[in-house]
Parts: C-alpha cells; sequence; structure tokens
C-alpha cells in the first residue's frame, strides 16, 4: 500500500486533508437532504427536489466566478471565501423553518460550493510540479470517497427519524468541518505562483480568453457527456432501475453503493500507477468505455433473473462503474490545468467545474422524463451509446494535444504547448 501511495510535499497533503474533513460532512448530509426537508420540517416533496436542485442551479453562476476571483484575487482567498459562505447556508439548512428558507440557504451552500471548486483545483494543482499533477487529483479523489463514506457511517449512528434535534447537529458539525478546511487553507497554505493579475470586467470578457481555445471546448463537451450519462445517472437513474426493473431491495441496493465506494477507493491508487507515463486521452477512453459496460450490464441483469443473480450483476456494474470512475482524475483535471498558464488557470478550472454543474443540471432531469415515462431501457441503451462515442472522441483528441499536456513526453516545448492550448500552432485541428 505504501507502494500504491505518491509521494506529495506537505502543502498538498494538508490540503487534501482539509478537502477530506470537509468531504466527511457533505457525506453526514447530502444523503439525508429530502428526507430533512420533507419529514424534519414538513416541506412538501414537490418543493424539497426543486431545492436540492437550487444547489446545482447556483454552480451555473458560482462556478465561472470562482475562476475568474481566483485569477484576480488568488486560489487561496477564493477558496477561504466559497469555505466560508458553505458553512453559512449549511448553518442556514440547520435553522429552516419554510420553503422560501430552504431555497435561500441552499442558494448560498451551492453558491459557496461552486465558487470553491475551481479555486481548490488551483490551489491543488499549484501545491505540486506539474509532472506530480495526476497523483495529486488521483489521491483526492480517492481521499473524498474516503470522506464521504466515513460521513454517512456517522450519520447512520447519529441521526434519528424522530428526532429533528439529531439532524440540526449534523448540519452545524458540517459547517464546522468547512469552517476547519478554511482556516488550514487561510493559515498553512500561498497561492500558486501567478504571471500577472487580470483584471475584472465581466464574467462574459474575462472568459473570452478561454472560450476561444478549441481544444478546451472539445474536452469541455466530453466531460459534460460523462457526467449526465456517467454520474448523474449513477445517482438518479440506477438506482430506480435497479429496484423498480432489476427487483434489487433496500439492502441489496445498499450492498452495491457500498462494493462501489470501497472498490474506488482501492482502484484509484491502482489506476495512478498503472497511468504513469501514459497517454491521458486513453485513460480517460477508459473511462467511458468501463462505464459504457457497466451501463450494458444494468440492462442485461434483469433478463438474466432475480435474487442473488441479480444482486450479482449489479455489483459486477458499479464495480465496473467505479474502475471508470478511478480513470477520469488522473487524466482530465491534470489536461485542463496543463492546458492553462498561471495567469488563466482559475478561469479554465472555474470551465471545468462548470462542465460538471451542467451536467448534473441536465443529466437528472433527462433520466426522470425517461424513467417517468417508462423508457428505462431505452435510456440505458443511449448512454452506452453516447459514452462509447466519448470515448472515439477521447482518442481522436490526441491528434490534437502536445504530449507533453497529454502526460507522455516532454517533445513539445513549453512555448508550443502553450500556443497550441491557447488554440493556434499546427495542432490546431
Amino acid at each position: 500500500m505504501r507502494g500504491l501511495v505518491p509521494r506529495l510535499p506537505r502543502q498538498t497533503w494538508l490540503i487534501l486533508s482539509g478537502d477530506a474533513v470537509s468531504a466527511l460532512g457533505t457525506g453526514m448530509t447530502l444523503p439525508f437532504f429530502l428526507v430533512y426537508l420533507h419529514r424534519m420540517r414538513d416541506i412538501d416533496l414537490a418543493l424539497a427536489g426543486p431545492i436540492f436542485s437550487m444547489i446545482a442551479v447556483a454552480g451555473l453562476i458560482g462556478n465561472p466566478l470562482g475562476g475568474l476571483l481566483s485569477d484576480r484575487f488568488g486560489a487561496r482567498q477564493t477558496s477561504v471565501a466559497g469555505l466560508v459562505t458553505v458553512a453559512a447556508g449549511t448553518t442556514g439548512l440547520a435553522v429552516i423553518q419554510s420553503a422560501w428558507q430552504g431555497f435561500l440557504a441552499a442558494g448560498v451552500y451551492g453558491l459557496g460550493i461552486a465558487i470553491t471548486a475551481p479555486a481548490f483545483q488551483v490551489l491543488l494543482g499549484g501545491s505540486v510540479p506539474a509532472e506530480l499533477r495526476a497523483q495529486a487529483f488521483a489521491v483526492r479523489q480517492a481521499t473524498v470517497n474516503v470522506g464521504h463514506s466515513a460521513g454517512g457511517l456517522v450519520a447512520a449512528f447519529v441521526v434519528s427519524f424522530s428526532s429533528l434535534r439529531s439532524f440540526v447537529i449534523l448540519y452545524l458539525l458540517d459547517a464546522v468541518t468547512f469552517l476547519i478546511f478554511a482556516m488550514l487553507i487561510a493559515r498553512f497554505t500561498h497561492n500558486p505562483p501567478q504571471i500577472q493579475k487580470t483584471p475584472i470586467t465581466s464574467v462574459a470578457g474575462g472568459y473570452r480568453e478561454v472560450v476561444s481555445n478549441r481544444m478546451l471546448r472539445r474536452v469541455w463537451v466530453l466531460v459534460v457527456a460523462v457526467v449526465v450519462c456517467g454520474f448523474a445517472a449513477y445517482y438518479t437513474a440506477y438506482p430506480i432501475y435497479a429496484t423498480e426493473v432489476g427487483g434489487l431491495d433496500a439492502g441489496g441496493l445498499r450492498f452495491t453503493f457500498i462494493v462501489q465506494t470501497c472498490m474506488i477507493v482501492v482502484a484509484q491508487l491502482i489506476v495512478l500507477r498503472l497511468m504513469t507515463g501514459r497517454r491521458r486521452t486513453r485513460g480517460f477512453a477508459l473511462c467511458a468505455v468501463l462505464m459504457a459496460a457497466a451501463w450494458a450490464t444494468v440492462l442485461v441483469t434483469p433478463l438474466l433473473g432475480d435474487g442473488g443473480i441479480a444482486l450479482t450483476g449489479f455489483t459486477i456494474a458499479l464495480t465496473l462503474f467505479a474502475i471508470g470512475d478511478a480513470f477520469l482524475a488522473p487524466t482530465i483535471p491534470p489536461i485542463i490545468n496543463d492546458l492553462a498558464d498561471d495567469s488563466n488557470r482559475g478561469r479554465y478550472n472555474g470551465a471545468y467545474t462548470l462542465a460538471w454543474t451542467s451536467g448534473y443540471v441536465i443529466g437528472p432531469g433527462l433520466a426522470g422524463m425517461a424513467l417517468g415515462a417508462g423508457y428505462g431501457s431505452v435510456l440505458f441503451m443511449v448512454l452506452v451509446g453516447v459514452l462509447v462515442l466519448v470515448a472515439g472522441q477521447a482518442i481522436r483528441l490526441e491528434r490534437f494535444l502536445p504530449p507533453s499536456v497529454n502526460g507522455v513526453s516532454a517533445e513539445t516545448t513549453p512555448t508550443e504547448a502553450i500556443k497550441v492550448a491557447q488554440g493556434g500552432g499546427s495542432h490546431d485541428g
């Protein structure tokens, strides 16, 4: 195990530790969000669902804003401001009394999360040399999953559906975890070096340079597709299809989630070792292929039988999904950060996190409409097809990415790499 864990700078481990603590808090509260609103605060489900969606909607503003502020004021200051905002939103959720207060608190919470995300990406990516970025992002994926899982276990012992106080305690503890993370960043980290300060004009003007990068646009579209067809489907379509069509009971569904969580923690470090010195685009393609294989398995499992056969099939599906998930962290975030330079890294990461937010806004709506109309099997066939197309396009990116950005060599000089990343040069398609 010691050989699988990469050697990272002390500051990087400090950042990762704070992130794991905040993930612990999120793992305690987010799985119980709708239950808390409906059963503890007597908010109708017709309103509780949109309140939950408000977190993602706020990200449509917060992600580009966080990236812009990171370039202007620094990733450390922006991260601290975002984390304090998250803590304020979480505290608000602990004391809400009505639906409108829920919308307001969820909006503040989502805005803080969205502002923090790109700033944190810059802070983490800048805490290590460029050749260690893949390792840092991969370890972060593993620590966050551990934090979420541990938070769920803590919540299972603390929460009581007959006690409002138990939920209030959880949300206040969650707020404390974000404040702890903010304190660690404020006191013990420093901003990555910046070549220049970027004047604030407007979000659109500040992002004109980023949007003009054709390579970033290609990657952005592929990331949105993976989030819609992979991660959003995992949280929305899979549980409904596995239980209603596949006949899986609540215990079986919970078992598949546990296997998935354990598998990704282990697979993340192994995949990181396998990806060292290999093309990041191939890893991204493999991520899409494995997710497609997972949904194909989900699609076939109900045809094979129920009971133990169904449990085995769905467990295999989520195992494949977990391994595919493990290939994402050491591939796309390093590509995004290597395409950028120090003066625009915040906006590049803002665009990347916006792709995730957009996927989570689009994906659940599409899944809900398809499942509600009785087209669950068609939905999973479409998911498989789109993910296979994503894999093909990921391989095609190799024609345009400089080898140094793709993680395989230093054949392209830094000047050439920046030129290509900005949309010029012979690599532009």
